[in-house]
This record gives structure tokens, sequence and C-alpha cells, in this order.
């Protein structure tokens, strides 16, 4: 089956904020779109916010009247279901119940031709069981769109076990003739963004559980080191913490309590106590009248005289950072080694995910100091620390002049395992190896999906590789060790990569 063409009338039933975005992506493509809600004058309200917003849009000069006015004659608000029986793809967006929607799908499969298709915007609903109760369960498949859907590339095209792989291929290809960048995904909980990106939020929130930085630093590490668009406490504070929270207990309890999903009891007091966010006024931060943001921690800046840097092996992904030296002027002596930097007193190494203390007392290194993971080692401006609890005070002002003398705030954190960065990232690459391994979806379209759908500077997987054969897989075993949990098992895939000494992409 081909892509749908624009003579295909679309209906979208939900006139909210998602089913209205979605309405206008399709009248943008040309479409003749029915637009139903049951509540009384909801479709025609959900029209008008679509006209407010573009009107800005012609307002600016970034459209035309005529092609605003185009547009909205396409959309066509109906108030009654049966209105929308002609249409060739109808695309519920209604609120995320099973039996409600099980209700809809049933009501449009008695009025609409037998060679519609019906797809679902659900975020976390089961495909397959939405199907269950229909007498033709393969013409229903997944249109996952993102808000807001208009601007929002991504769309998760996903299969029930019943769905006709030809009705998946056509809205695959009717969402990219939309504009979109659809990928495929079978029907598990979460499907491919709301599962892989589950240890963004997660491993930021267990750092502050455990005190090893505040919100406000390891939000600016995610964006200054990680090139993340926000951090996770940002990030969670615009979502609203009662509906992250809600998506992480959904996701936990249909993996049956695998401890790798495992919610945060530190959201759980914010949903308790009411502090949602941005909408509450209070979150993380405050979103009251006149209230600053917290700076991140720090360090003052560190005086030295010493101007020669040994640099021992490779650093391998962190290369960039002895470039970086040479350029601020920095003497740079190289030698063998396992991948060190020596500058003063201090031993500077990126993090293998082991705890700083633990590391020194094997390597018999008293004055080490790691580094974190930075996506842009060329580009960052800041770069997380964690000094050995054996360290000297001079061990770490030397390693904290270094990074300086580099053009680098830095941000000393608790010696954690895995510091930030790099203990998300594997985190992240973990769970899209899975996600992969499970057959959800390819490793193309776990990447591009996180990219498109999150925002994300590099798909998961391709910044695995991006870090070397094995990284990934060692930085998680070591992180696994020092806290002895299930939590942080590496998937078999990485495993298997490790030992082949291959990537995700070889």
């Amino acid at each position: 089956m081909p892509a749908l063409d624009t003579q295909t009338k679309v209906a979208v039933i939900g006139a909210g904020a998602m089913g209205a975005g979605i309405a206008q992506v399709a009248a943008q493509a040309g479409h003749h779109v029915f637009l139903h809600d049951q509540r009384e004058g909801a479709a025609e309200a959900g029209r008008d916010g679509i006209a407010k917003v573009l009107q800005r849009r012609v307002d600016k000069g970034k459209m035309d009247q005529q092609d605003l006015d185009a547009l909205l004659n396409r959309i066509q608000p109906v108030a009654d279901l049966s209105e929308v029986a002609e249409s060739g793809l109808v695309i519920e967006a209604i609120v995320e119940n099973l039996d409600i929607k099980r209700g809809l799908l049933a009501d449009l499969e008695a009025l609409c031709r037998e060679d519609a298709i019906l797809a679902t915007n659900t975020s976390s609903i089961s495909v397959t069981s939405l199907g269950a109760g229909m007498k033709h369960p393969g013409r229903l498949v997944g249109m996952h769109f993102f808000n807001p859907a208009p601007l929002m590339a991504l769309v998760e095209v996903v299969l029930g076990l019943a769905t006709d792989k030809a009705v998946a291929e056509t809205v695959y290809d009717t969402a990219a003739n939309w504009g979109k960048k659809p990928v495929y995904a079978t029907s598990t909980p979460g499907f491919i963004v709301n599962r892989v990106a589950r240890p963004f939020y997660a491993e930021s929130l267990r750092l502050v559980q455990e005190q090893a930085a505040d919100p406000a630093t390891l939000d600016a590490l995610m964006r200054e080191a990680g090139n993340f668009r926000m951090g996770a406490f940002e990030l969670t504070d615009l979502i609203g913490h009662d509906v992250n929270y809600a998506v992480t207990n959904s996701v936990f309890n249909a993996y049956y309590q695998d401890t790798r999903f495992l919610p945060s009891l530190v959201q759980q007091e914010l949903v308790s106590a009411g502090h949602l966010g941005r909408k509450s006024g209070q979150g993380f931060y405050s979103y009251q009248e006149g209230a600053e943001r917290p700076e991140p921690q720090t360090e003052a800046p560190r005086q030295s005289n010493e101007s020669v840097v040994i640099v021992e092996g490779s650093l391998g992904p962190a290369s960039a950072l002895v470039d970086r030296l040479r350029d601020a002027g920095l003497k740079i002596i190289e030698r063998a080694g396992n991948g060190q930097l020596r500058f003063g007193q201090a031993v500077l190494a990126l993090t293998d995910g082991r705890l700083a203390t633990e590391r020194a007392a094997e390597e018999g290194c008293a004055n080490l100091v790691l580094f974190d993971l930075a996506f842009d080692y060329a580009q960052a401006s800041r770069l997380a620390i964690a000094a050995a609890d054996q360290a000297s005070g001079q061990a770490i002002d030397d390693a904290c002049a270094l990074l300086q003398k580099a053009g680098l705030a830095v941000s000393r954190i608790a010696d954690r395992p895995g510091l930030v960065i790099m203990r998300t990232v594997a985190m992240l690459a973990n769970e899209g190896a899975d996600a992969h391994l499970h057959g959800v979806a390819t490793v193309a379209d776990i990447d591009l999906a996180m990219k498109a759908g999150l925002n994300y500077p590099e798909g998961p997987l391709s910044w695995s590789d991006r870090l070397g054969a094995g990284r990934t897989f060692t930085v998680l075993t070591n992180i696994q060790n020092s806290y002895g949990e299930d939590r942080y098992r590496p998937s078999l895939l990485l495993r298997k990569n490790c030992f082949a000494n291959k990537g995700f992409y070889a």
C-alpha cells in the first residue's frame, strides 16, 4: 500500500492540544481533516487555537494569509462521530484509558469503510491490547506523535501483534510525506522513546538523592558537557512531575518492576507536595515572579605555575582535551601508559565507572582525580570531576587548575560511580541495546527516535560506538559492581559486542 494521497480524508478524534496539533499537520500536508471531540464546542475551539497560533506567523511575515485561510478551510469540526465515516485514515487522540479507547475503536469499525486505517496516538497503552477487541485488528496501528505535533519531527509507527504490515508501511510513508521522521516500533511498554529515555531522568534523580550534587549543577553539566538541550530537572519541571512520574511508574509496572525503571523517591515527594514544576510554580526550581535560578557549583579559579602536562597513553574519547591544553600554551609530553594526565601532584583520568576512591586504591594512585565524559571535548564549556578520598588538597587544586587552563568551568561532585554524563549515556545506550535485542526497533530507528523525539545531540547507540568498543560495557559492569544492583546490569548485546570488539553499526 502506498502513502495516502491528499485526496484521502483524515479524521482526528480528540481536539485537545495533541489532537489539534495532529489535525494541523494533516491539513498542512493538504488533506481535508474532520476534527471531532465529544465535548461540546471543543472541536471548534481546537480549530480556533490552530488559527490563533498560525496567525502569529502571518503577522510576522512567515506565512501568507491566503495559505492560512486555505489550511483552516481544510479543517472541518464535526459534532457527530458518524460524520467521519468517509475518512481513509482516522487517528484517535483521546484520553489514555484502555476501555474508553476500545469503545471508540469499536464505534469507528462500525462506522468507517473496511479499507480505512485506524490509528492510535497512545503513548503508553499496548496497541495489541487495543486491537484485541476489534473485528479486524490488522487495520489498527500506532501513530504516536510528540507534543507539540506540528513542531516535533518524530512519529513512532507502532505495530501490534495483529497489525497488517502493509497498513504500517502506509502510515510510515504518509508520516514521511507529512514532513515527519517516522520510525517503526513493536508494541512493547514505552515503545522506543518513553522506554529508552528513562535513564536520562533516573540517573540525575539518583545523583541528587545520593547528594552527589545539586540540581542546578547537574543540569548545567548535562547542557554544557553533555550537549543536551536541557538537564533532567529543568526538563521534568517543564513536563510536569505528575506526568513524568506517572510515565515512569507505568513503564516500571509494565516491565514487572524491573529495577532498571525504578521510580524516584525524590520525585515522589515533589508530586506528594504538589510541586509539579512550571505549572504549579514550584518544582526543583521556583517559577514564582522574581525567583532567580540557582547557579551551578563552579570551582574557584586555581593558580598554578606548572606548565608541563604528561600524557600517558591514549585518552580515547577525551583525546581532544589534550589539544585544548596544547592550544592553551601548555607543554605536552607524551609517553606510554593507560590513559592518564599528570599535572603537578594530580593524576587525571576519564571515569571508567569505578569510584575514584576505589580505583585509586586498586591502582596504587592516591592523587587520582576522575573527570567526566563530554559530548565534544573540543567544545564543552564545563566538566565534572570527582576526587579520590586519598587525594591531597594540592592534587585537587592542580586538577582544577589544569582543566581551567583549558577554558573549562569545573564542577566538583561527590565521588560517585560513573560521574554524571558517562553513567547517563551508558544507561541510555544500555536501554537502547536491550530495545534492539528484544526486537522493538532497529539500531538506526532507536537513534533517530531519540534525536528527533527528544533532541538528543546524538543517538545513544551511535554515541556508545564513538566511545570505543567495549567502553560502555566496562563502565556499566563497574557501576553495577559498585552498587551491587541489578539496575545497572549490562545488556547481553553490549556484552557480546564487547567481546566481539565491534559496535552497533559495525
